[in-house]
């Protein structure tokens, strides 16, 4: 066998051993999983993840999932806990232990403190027998068969497991907590998701120029008004309503069509009753427009007051492309 053959074919196989044990999870869930949610869900406190080893990993992952869909959560290293870390813990938070086995060291020594602080304990172990399951309050079955690792040795399949479990117990909190994307939007103000989320059509005319003529504006001064507005197109205005649109692409079939133009006003070359979108709309709602017709600029209102224009280029300089 080839390397590349050999490389893609391991990988296909850590794919599928992981594919199996993820889908093997909803088979593992029970009412303790619904108990669990409700739990954190009434709780007055945060919600403190521990763990140790690759599972402290997975426990800041699913902090951050929490913290940015709407639940209060803190990470607290099972290590560190046992040595001064445990003032992390107040009086109405739910702590959640994620140990594979259930039966390190670390955790032997924390349960029974956090017990002794009278918190509510959710386990996600593989081994719901284990010293972890028996003394928590709650256990998220998290058994995976084996390893994606060829020793079965390294936390591949277990640490997705995981995982997955707290995506679950995040999305369940977010659904039960009515959280909207535009909760979502207060929580990732940064970059192209926050973006999508919060920037409206006004932000982007607001920075624009507004090309606009009359409908008896003659030629040459429609194509110095696209020149200089630099948008490509321009709106034409009469009694302060939207009448039409002259784009680079009009101006094109017009040189095209007619060998004297001179003639001619905004009126004879522009289009009729253009797409238009309102300025409190979502910037993203102006792209899903674009996209569908297939142009590059959308003219924005205010009403029926024109507002400015929307270009293709504006969203992709703001990242939302």
């Amino acid at each position: 066998m080839k390397l590349e053959e050999k490389i893609l074919s391991v990988a296909k196989d850590t794919i599928s051993i992981e594919a199996k044990a993820i889908a093997n999870l909803e088979n593992l869930l029970s009412r303790e999983f619904a108990q669990a949610v409700q739990c954190i869900f009434n709780s007055k406190g945060r919600v403190i993840i521990t763990g140790i080893g690759k599972s402290a990993i997975i426990a800041g992952k699913i902090v951050a999932t929490l913290n940015s869909t709407g639940t209060p959560a803190i990470f607290m290293h099972a290590a560190d806990a046992i040595h001064g870390d445990l003032g992390t813990i107040l009086k109405d938070d739910v702590v959640i232990c994620i140990s594979k086995s259930g039966d390190t060291p670390e955790i032997k020594v924390l349960v029974p403190l956090i017990k002794n602080f009278k918190n509510k304990i959710i386990a996600i172990t593989g081994n719901k027998d284990s010293f972890l399951g028996q003394q928590s309050d709650f256990v998220l079955n998290a058994y995976v068969e084996k390893e994606a690792c060829p020793n079965n040795l390294a936390p591949t399949t277990s640490t997705t497991a995981q995982l997955v479990l707290g995506d679950a117990l995040a999305v369940c909190l977010l659904d039960l907590r009515g959280f909207s994307s535009n909760d979502f939007a207060k929580y990732h103000p940064g970059g192209a998701l926050g973006k999508k989320l919060y920037l409206r059509v006004s932000d982007i005319t607001s920075q624009n120029l507004k090309p606009r003529v009359s409908p008896e504006t003659n030629v040459r001064d429609v194509i110095v008004e696209i020149s200089e507005k630099m948008l490509g197109v321009a709106a034409v205005i009469e009694d302060e309503k939207i009448i039409g649109i002259i784009t680079d692409g009009d101006i094109r079939r017009m040189l095209r069509n007619n060998e004297a133009f001179i003639h001619l006003t905004a009126r004879d070359i522009m289009s009729k009753n253009p797409k238009t979108i309102n300025q409190d709309a979502m910037a993203v709602d102006a792209l899903d427009m674009l996209e569908e017709f297939k142009i590059s600029q959308l003219i924005a209102q205010d009403g029926e007051k024109y507002a400015g224009v929307v270009h293709i280029h504006n969203l992709i300089r703001e990242g939302i492309i």
